[in-house]
């Protein structure tokens, strides 16, 4: 895996750039809410299907995803499909059984990290003393943040499988960058979900006796696949094949600030000082 992916580009941020930024913190900063909904009345497993599911399904509507691809890409495709979606989201529903959806945004929050730790374990892309000094103080904030959260066992696995969640992102987002520049964004995208899917599937349905039926957490899950399965994915993917895997990463630094908003708000939960901090 590591030996495949090149160094990524330098290139500042641009107007269109920045508009894909804010839509992906909106609408992923919304997911771990519908998330949340979905798991009032779905198993973790089908939760996580239904978004893969719902994301191609929007995606396979555009002409410009169907394109067809070389062979040649097909195995770091299916490594995007695991790495990004089959094994992350299936962390992410079975951690928030046990922690809050703003928590799980915030820990989420540490991917820019990751993202900057696989480039410099394995791409040889070594951190300059600041770079390496903001790490340690990001690293610094996941503890702090998750801190005020750990008061059982559930929780602290909650957390930790959130934070292999972000990262296997790591791996995902380096492996996207450069596929994304020769392939453009939905094609590749498009087969990492249907890959996801598939995986994904036999799992879903051992899910299926342990759910009821719901229209309110179905319609849920539908916008969780559409909009940030589906939409946000391809404006990220877009994104960090235009200014690099750890650029365009930094987006998901703006996910919490939405996530703990709709948290507090709409589902009454607590605001730690730490998390504002």
């Amino acid at each position: 895996v590591v030996s495949t992916i090149p160094a990524e580009p330098a290139q500042a941020f641009a107007a269109r750039d920045w508009g894909m930024l804010v839509g992906v913190a909106v609408t992923w900063g919304g997911s771990f809410l519908a998330i949340e909904i979905g798991l009032d009345h779905f198993a973790p497993t089908l939760v996580a299907f239904g978004r893969i599911a719902f994301g191609a399904l929007a995606l396979s509507v555009l002409p410009a995803a169907r394109v067809p691809l070389p062979r040649s890409e097909w195995p770091q495709i299916a490594l995007v499909g695991i790495t990004w979606m089959a094994i992350p989201f299936v962390l992410f529903a079975v951690a928030q059984q046990w922690i809050d959806s703003s928590v799980a945004a915030m820990i989420n929050a540490c991917t820019p990290l990751m993202v900057a730790l696989v480039a410099g374990l394995f791409l040889r892309q070594q951190p300059s003393r600041l770079q390496g000094a903001g790490l340690l103080v990001g690293f610094a904030g996941v503890a702090a943040i998750s801190l005020p959260s750990v008061g059982s066992g559930s929780n602290v696995l909650g957390i930790a499988l959130v934070l292999l969640a972000a990262f296997l992102y790591g791996f995902a987002f380096n492996l996207t960058a450069p596929l994304q520049r020769r392939n453009g964004a939905l094609p590749v995208i498009l087969r990492a979900q249907l890959v996801a899917a598939v995986l994904v599937l036999p799992a879903a349905i051992a899910g299926v006796p342990s759910s009821d039926f719901d229209g309110g957490s179905l319609l849920a899950v539908a916008a969780l696949g559409a909009l940030g399965t589906g939409l946000a994915v391809y404006w990220f993917a877009s994104l960090i094949g235009s200014v690099g895997a750890t650029r365009g990463a930094v987006a998901i630094y703006c996910v919490p600030v939405v996530a703990i908003a709709l948290g507090v708000t709409l589902r009454d939960e607590p605001l730690h000082a730490a998390a504002v901090l």
